[in-house]
């Protein structure tokens, strides 16, 4: 095992490449194919799926959007999305159990209802506010981000930004293997291989598997996971194309919901303990079948229509609450909640793109439409009695039986809703000429929730009753300018509205039925440039948020009863720089710096105007530097920070800002076969990614180390 107690020797070793004289110039001739180099050359004119329809280019865009590739994130080492994610600008983790472990905060928003997940540029719904697919990166291609309101390009949600991470695909060009096998700290390891190429001149195929295990960083935190993707593509004519893709995920994550503060504090004693059960279980599976056609019967018209299956069966037998008690000098634990979710998504978006010369004026135009049906049940046992006296009593925080999980009334189906969804969207962009285009979109979004409660009569009889039939329409557009001087410098503007839902679409609440859903609106102005034929790329954005009709619990209501007020807001700024240079050196930096606050806020009696919305840092910083000491040595070192966020809505519970330092060093022994060392919170902080109560913490990974051994041919 690797000990996650690294020498100084370790780390000097770590660091001293760094200071090393480069040989890459002389040994360039016989570059290793394995190691990643210059991965970022001419970003800015590659096409993108996300902050357009249209396909535009990163300069082409009137919006903030960046690229992850699938190469960069596996050679920096990240293991989830989540930490490949949270390496672009401005977008941090609040990820805990309760969201599947995938929710994100970006310009002042957070959460899956505020940021929206895309797989292969189709939106994922949330259940009860949970996503849990996809989390391997080992499948992906490259992960885009849009930043600000994305409601125009993909329905209700998403005012802070969208993640689409699209996976890989068939290369009919020729055919490729790729593999990795680790071992590390807290007897992690992990697996993964990748074959795809052309069958012959009409088939090409993609199958990519990975596994990983982990006993965690806590008492009892195993962990483990499975991911599979398989995807095949037909090509009968060079206008069509058939991609038939599958993608499976099996995850247990690690059943750790947070470290309790004692006295307000972290303890040194009690910052490995679970106070989860012993026979806790949390497991999630997805699985995503996938038919796309791509059609171009000339070049003025191109069509794709993508059909779609989803489903998703989550399994959730936990005890996640802990506080510490002062009077007793003890910890206590409640809220064992047993809960079963089974979702099944079936839907097509379909677009048509229109080119066309008005008066010389080159343009381009495309319309579409998103429609989904959605099936999703409930099961839980909240109605089970209480613990007896003495089973759930305060335990002593650092030497205490976990117990057993509590349940005298059984996990049984509570209810189910169907959701009906279609949305209308239409894109246009005028090149008026080659220094100014002007683009516009707008989408019309209606949704269907039907809930069904289910009750027990004699004999455990159910009976479902019909109690809400609320449905849902929304208008949302946005409208932007691009000016490029020069070809590799572009100056911006846009306009945009957003709608998000109130609470999770799918699981739309009875007590939010009288409500709408939540409407915003951006203004966004910024710069872009390439330069040093296209190893450079630099961006800034300055940009204000405005979010409305917030729920609020009515002052002195009994029993309390909520509405719809107030309005809370972000401003900030962005900027991002990524080089890649001349002997070696390559650096990626972003920062971005917000105020987020509740402009009006007043909810039951108490009123937080000017105070941060929690879980939002309003600074957050990256920076990865690359070192090729020579052709066959690459070295690696990274910054993540994160600021100081709230727990609260009054900001009574403060969670400490932290920055964690990673490193890794790859030495290409033959051209085709890498070895990797890989160092995680090289410095060993103890932090908070985030909170699952007001003081109740989730730490991050401790001091780690990986080895691993890469191959690509």
């Amino acid at each position: 095992m690797i000990k996650t107690i690294l020498s100084s020797g370790a780390v000097a070793a770590l660091l001293l490449p760094t200071l090393a004289h480069a040989e890459a110039a002389s040994e360039a001739g016989d570059k290793s194919d394995i190691l990643v180099f210059g991965t970022h050359t001419d970003d800015a004119n590659t096409p993108t799926q996300t902050g357009s329809r249209l396909g535009l280019t990163v300069l082409e865009t009137p919006a903030s959007v960046e690229t992850l590739t699938g190469n960069e994130i596996r050679a920096r080492g990240d293991l989830s999305i989540v930490d490949a994610v949270t390496r672009a600008t401005g977008i941090s983790s609040v990820a805990n159990p309760g969201n599947g472990g995938t929710g994100l905060a970006a310009r002042g928003f957070s959460g899956p209802g505020s940021i929206m997940q895309l797989y292969d540029g189709v939106r994922l719904y949330p259940g009860a506010g949970t996503v849990t697919f996809p989390t391997d990166p080992w499948t992906v291609d490259r992960i885009e981000v849009l930043r600000g309101p994305a409601s125009v390009l993909y329905g209700q949600g998403a005012i802070g930004g969208a993640v689409n991470v699209i996976s890989k695909k068939p290369n009919a060009g020729h055919t490729e293997f790729e593999a990795e096998a680790g071992y590390g700290s807290q007897d992690s390891w992990r697996i993964a291989a990748g074959v795809g190429g052309p069958v012959d001149d009409l088939i090409a195929y993609r199958f990519d598997i990975s596994r990983m295990q982990s006993d965690g960083w806590v008492d009892r935190g195993n962990s483990k996971g499975l991911a599979i993707s398989g995807s095949v593509q037909l090509q009968p004519a060079d206008s069509l194309t058939v991609t038939l893709s599958d993608d499976y995920s099996d995850q247990e994550p690690m059943l750790y919901f947070g470290t309790p503060l004692i006295n307000g504090r972290l303890d040194e004693r009690n910052k490995r303990r679970n106070y989860n059960v012993t026979d806790a279980l949390m497991r999630f599976r997805d699985n995503r079948t996938t038919i796309r056609v791509e059609w171009a019967p000339s070049d003025s018209v191109s069509v794709r229509s993508t059909a779609y299956r989803l489903t998703t069966h989550r399994k959730w037998r936990n005890l996640e609450s802990y506080f510490w008690n002062g009077a007793t000098g003890k910890i206590d634990r409640f809220d064992f909640f047993g809960i079963d979710h089974d979702q099944t998504q079936i839907g097509n978006q379909t677009d048509v793109t229109l080119r066309s010369a008005w008066g010389g004026l080159k343009n381009e135009l495309l319309v579409g439409f998103d429609v989904n049906s959605i099936k999703f049940r409930h099961s839980n046992d909240f109605d089970s009695d209480p613990p007896p006296p003495g089973f759930a009593e305060p335990v002593d925080p650092f030497t205490f039986d976990p117990g057993l999980y509590y349940n005298t009334f059984g996990v049984r189906p509570q209810y189910r809703t169907r959701t009906r969804q279609y949305s209308l969207f239409a894109e246009d962009r005028l090149t008026i000429s080659d220094q100014l285009s002007v683009s516009a979109g707008i989408n019309f979004d209606r949704a269907n929730v039907k809930r069904y409660v289910t009750s027990y009569g004699p004999g455990g009889a159910t009976i479902e009753t019909l109690r809400l039939d609320k449905t849902l329409h929304n208008i949302t557009w946005r409208v932007g300018a691009v000016y490029q001087p020069t070809p590799a410098l572009s100056l911006y503007g846009q306009y945009a509205t957003a709608v998000d839902p109130l609470g999770s679409l799918i699981t739309f609440s009875i007590g939010q039925a009288a409500f709408k859903n939540t409407t915003g609106d951006q203004v966004e102005a910024g710069i872009k440039a390439s330069f040093l034929g296209g190893r450079g790329l630099a961006t800034f954005a300055a940009y204000r948020i405005v979010k409305k009709n917030l729920l609020a619990t009515v002052p002195g209501s009994l029993p309390p009863r909520q509405d719809q007020v107030g309005q809370r807001s972000a401003k900030g700024l962005e900027a991002s720089l990524t080089l890649d240079l001349p002997g070696g050196f390559g650096i990626d930096a972003n920062g971005t710096i917000l105020d987020a606050r509740f402009d009006e806020f007043l909810s039951g009696g108490t009123s937080f105007n000017g105070k941060t919305p929690p879980n939002v840092p309003e600074t957050t910083a990256n920076l990865w530097l690359r070192y090729d000491v020579t052709a066959r040595l690459q070295t690696r070192l990274g910054l993540r920070y994160v600021g100081r966020t709230f727990s609260d809505n009054a900001n009574q519970f403060r969670v400490p800002g932290y920055a964690v330092v990673d490193g890794g060093i790859s030495f290409a022994v033959t051209k085709n076969i890498a070895a990797n060392l890989r160092v995680y919170n090289l410095f060993d902080k103890d932090y908070a990614s985030t909170t699952y109560n007001d003081e109740q913490w989730l730490l991050g990974r401790p001091r780690s180390a990986d080895f691993s051994i890469s191959a690509r041919f």
